[in-house]
């Protein structure tokens, strides 16, 4: 016969064994209200312009989602990052392209000349603008400079470009065109302005524009070269009685005026 002993609890009789407590549960977090997590962070990155990491956390939400998509959103990000990029790459006050988006357009495109023709930069100075101010205020003179912009934008080919480079000072950029194509169109700018009903601001107001065409189909140094080789010429078609464009003739390197202008005297 065979005796089976029993383990004898150790314990008062009656007295129930201590069990294990169970493991505290944790808190459940679902697909969705990650998701909403990433989207709620997505928004506050997109409201500090924080584009570039907005994106991610709403990819992220958008994986979790398994394939549900969130195009409103998504859409809507995508419009005010192109808005934001766009404004800072524009004048507040006359809407044209800003002195940043100026020098890095220039950079790009002087790298990437691939044709002969070259790329030409006209700068664009009012004529007697301190006057214009002193005479009539500077919230006047702010309207003068946006219409002016508006008969610079007026004339621009396809692919040229209006800046604002400082003041009463502007920038016209032409990549692929040649110098004659461009005096041309800056002279029909520069009498588009002369004749421009300026009698609409005040009875007595009468605004011209003196400009300078520098061209080159060579690598350069830098924008800096081509730029200030523009503002040589301006400074000569300042120096020539103002209202005028000034280039320098291709063949001779002499300066040269253009339209109605070009029986004034010589410029060297």
């Amino acid at each position: 016969m065979v005796t089976v002993r029993t383990a004898a609890h150790s314990g008062t009789r009656g007295e129930v064994p201590p069990q294990e407590a169970p493991a505290r549960a944790e808190p459940v977090t679902t697909t969705a209200s990650t998701a909403a997590r990433h989207t709620a962070i997505a928004e506050e990155l997109a409201d500090a312009g924080r584009w570039e990491q907005a994106y991610e956390h709403l990819r992220t939400a958008i994986r979790l989602l398994h394939g549900q998509r969130l195009p409103d959103e998504l859409d809507r990000l995508r419009r005010e990052h192109a808005e934001a990029r766009e404004q800072s790459r524009r004048d507040a006050l006359t809407a044209s392209y800003n002195r940043r988006y100026l020098d890095e357009r220039l950079v790009a495109l002087l790298e990437d000349q691939t044709g002969t023709t070259g790329i030409c930069v006209a700068l664009v100075d009012v004529d007697h603008f301190k006057q214009v101010n002193d005479t009539y205020g500077h919230p006047f003179g702010d309207r003068v400079l946006q219409r002016l912009v508006t008969e610079l934008d007026a004339g621009l080919p396809e692919g040229a470009f209006c800046a604002r480079y400082g003041g009463e000072e502007f920038a016209l950029v032409f990549p692929g065109r040649g110098l004659v194509d461009v005096v041309r169109i800056c002279e029909a700018a520069r009498h588009r302005i002369d004749r421009h009903p300026w009698h609409e601001l005040h009875r007595d107001l009468r605004v011209t524009v003196s400009i300078g065409v520098a061209h080159t189909s060579d690598p350069v140094s830098g924008f800096e070269r081509l730029v200030g080789m523009a503002d040589d010429l301006l400074y000569g078609a300042k120096h020539a009685g103002r209202n005028a464009v000034a280039y320098r003739d291709e063949g001779n390197g002499s300066v040269c005026l253009a339209g109605p202008a070009a029986g004034r005297r010589s410029l060297r």
